[in-house]
């Protein structure tokens, strides 16, 4: 080889070997539990106990270090180890516990390491089903906004349960994952309301509120639009957000309803197209009742055509109707300053 092709090819091989160097680094943070048919003696219990504990108290020290608790990344390591950490004291014997700990270990390693940018993608770990689109849709929009210093926190462990919740799908069907995808909802709502509240230089030129509304949900039985076939749990996320207004100290300065229908009836039926409506015609009384201007109040209607959640292969019929019930929704978003 010619001296000028060493010369050119020095800086190609010094990259591999610091590649390697950082890989083989990366490589001894990993933290492996038993093998799964292996947890069934105390001993294998006890190591995978203290591996938790080691993995606690490496996000400790990156906070005692001076990373926020609320850092993103750190905040995302804390429930990626809490998911797992879940899971596996609930005999999960899938790849999941493992898994969402890699993920956990991952961005504290790459805390440890300086490393920047750290990611910001959220894998679907085990597979997990990538369930309620609006959901994802609304942490995202969160990200890159000056709102985000302030919900963090909130928009990481939304992700991440958001992921949890998919797990308990493929395994357990929507029964299991319904209690998960409430708890990433409600990290939701919590990270729009702390993203509309942040403070600081940036706010007088932060995202205008119409693109941060605050998100709620009404949810309806199977064919059904009146007002008592509201779910209770619905009914009370919209009275938290009406409260959320008024401690905010915020104006409304309209109201979008839009009224979905799940795919029961088959999907672009004109009957879903007229239940929608109902639905939505149904929130709008009852905002105005709970005091909202009912001029600053506008409602659309989609049908079947927009579902959040699929649900194929549920069965038996009720377990169906009940993994649909996201779908048979009204939309409220309150654009507000």
């Amino acid at each position: 080889m010619t001296s000028s092709r060493l010369h050119g090819a020095a800086p190609l091989l010094c990259a591999a070997i610091l590649a390697t160097l950082a890989g083989a680094g990366h490589a001894q943070d990993a933290v492996r539990l038993a093998a799964q048919q292996d947890r069934i003696s105390d001993e294998a219990i006890h190591a995978d106990l203290g591996s938790y504990d080691v993995t606690q108290g490496r996000i400790q020290a990156l906070n005692d270090a001076g990373r926020p608790v609320a850092d993103y990344h750190l905040s995302k390591a804390q429930c990626w180890l809490d998911v797992s950490f879940h899971e596996y004291s609930r005999n999960d014997r899938s790849a999941f516990p493992q898994e969402a700990l890699d993920e956990s270990v991952k961005l504290i390693a790459g805390m440890e390491h300086g490393v920047e940018p750290l990611p910001v993608d959220t894998a679907l770990v085990n597979d997990a089903r990538y369930l309620r689109h609006d959901l994802w849709q609304r942490l995202r929009a969160i990200h890159g906004t000056p709102g985000f210093a302030c919900a963090q926190q909130a928009v990481a462990c939304g992700e991440v349960d958001l992921v949890h919740a998919g797990n308990e799908f493929n395994q357990q069907q929507w029964r299991h994952a319904k209690p998960y995808v409430q708890i990433a909802e409600d990290w939701v709502n919590d990270a729009e309301a702390l993203a509309r509240q942040c403070g600081g230089p940036a706010a007088s030129t932060a995202t205008p509120a119409a693109e941060l509304p605050l998100v709620v949900n009404l949810l309806f039985e199977f064919d059904r639009h009146g007002r008592g076939d509201i779910r209770d749990h619905s009914l009370q996320t919209l009275e938290r957000a009406l409260a959320r207004i008024a401690e905010e100290g915020l104006a409304v300065e309209r109201v979008e309803l839009v009224g979905h229908a799940d795919r029961m009836a088959g999907r672009g039926h004109g009957y879903n197209q007229d239940l929608s409506e109902r639905r939505a015609q149904t929130a709008r009384a009852l905002l105005a009742e709970r005091g909202v201007d009912p001029g600053a109040i506008q409602y659309a209607f989609r049908g079947d055509t927009e579902q959040v959640q699929r649900c194929e292969g549920v069965t038996p019929r009720a377990a169906l109707l009940e993994c649909l019930l996201p779908n048979r929704r009204v939309e409220v978003r309150f654009i507000v300053r």
